[in-house]
């Protein structure tokens, strides 16, 4: 081929390649979708450890994005939001092992009980502001973790409730290609359905006129107060959606961990989830889930190493922390916006 017949396919490449660019940075590519299909293909192409982690990365995700709903939307820091998570976890839990009921229902009834427990300790916590709401809330999870600790006939004690059964999933051998995979993988799969429907759903919540009077409040809720918004109620009414949807997380981790104990209503676990929440970025709503999945990867990385691992850990996030107060997609977004800057310079 001459140089000059070369020349117009090399022009081609060349636009083809400035295109994709163009469509990169100008936000165009579904990022969304396209990380939900590559978390889908972890089944088939890695191992089963990389299943296990990607299942609990993904429950992660959904447990962190339902604590943003008050920590980055509505601007209220509770330290015991990991309540709702258990409260989902034991409803789903004793109605699928004691009870037999299918997950097909007991999957929905964790959430309206967690969403029920909220709504009731939220009325009394969202009287409260700042620091004495967080106080609050951390009492409310410590009661729930003393009864789950302590009401033996029901949720099991210390021992808890062990061997939680998997749903029904022989459906899914009609499924191409999932045939042949675990029970383990072919719950992953539906977890990741399930979360990446509850992920759009509080997604098209924070995007709504609903969310918008919820960030009102947070910049200024005497502002809100002033021009008419009922503060106290859309507090409320955050707190028990992300009660609600915290409940299905706990639903999700009790099968997955194939039991459900009191130590998952530990305030350590609130902690957790608010460190996930902070490191992604709370102003972001794809923070909670970097950051999940960040902290889980980290933790196991590091375990593999040394017995130090807490250690190396909150060395790395302090790192992390101070290298981006905005957290990671923060730093990424700064990033973003310094490539655009420049294209367009």
């Amino acid at each position: 081929m001459t140089v000059a017949a070369s020349t117009p396919m090399l022009r081609r490449h060349a636009l083809a390649a400035t295109a994709l660019r163009d469509r990169i940075l100008s936000g165009g590519v579904p990022w969304t979708l396209v990380i939900f299909l590559l978390m889908a293909t972890v089944p088939w192409l890695g191992s089963r450890y990389d299943t296990f982690l990607a299942s609990q990365i993904t429950i992660d995700a959904l447990f962190a994005v339902s604590l943003n709903l008050l920590l980055g939307t509505t601007g209220l820091v509770s330290f015991g939001h990991v309540a709702y998570f258990g409260v989902g976890a034991y409803v789903c839990g004793i109605l699928m092992k004691t009870y037999g009921v299918p997950f097909s229902l007991a999957f929905p009834a964790s959430g309206l009980g967690a969403a029920l427990f909220a709504l009731v300790s939220g009325y009394f916590c969202v009287r409260l502001i700042k620091l004495y709401f967080a106080m609050l809330t951390l009492a409310f999870s410590q009661i729930i973790w003393a009864i789950a600790y302590k009401w033996n006939a029901v949720t099991g004690g210390d021992q808890g409730l062990p061997e939680i059964p998997y749903p029904h999933l022989d459906w899914m051998s009609s499924i191409p290609g999932c045939a042949d995979l675990s029970i383990g993988a072919r719950f992953y799969l539906l977890t990741l359905v399930l979360v990446a429907v509850s992920l759009a759903i509080v997604h098209h919540i924070i995007r709504s006129p609903f969310g918008r009077v919820l960030t009102t409040i947070r910049d200024n809720p005497e502002r809100a107060a002033f021009l008419g918004i009922n503060v106290r109620l859309y507090q409320l009414a955050s707190f028990v959606i992300a009660g609600g949807f915290a409940g299905l997380a706990g639903a999700l981790y009790g099968i997955f961990s194939r039991g459900v104990f009191a130590d998952y209503v530990f305030w350590s676990k609130s902690a957790e989830i608010l460190i996930m929440t902070i490191l992604g970025g709370a102003g972001y709503f794809w923070g909670p889930p970097v950051g999940a999945a960040a902290l889980v990867w980290l933790n196991q990385v590091i375990t593999d190493y040394t017995q130090y691992w807490s250690f190396v850990l909150g060395a790395i996030l302090l790192v992390l922390l101070f290298g981006f107060p905005g957290g990671i997609v923060g730093g990424l977004d700064m990033l973003w916006q310094r490539l655009k800057r420049l294209r367009n310079a």
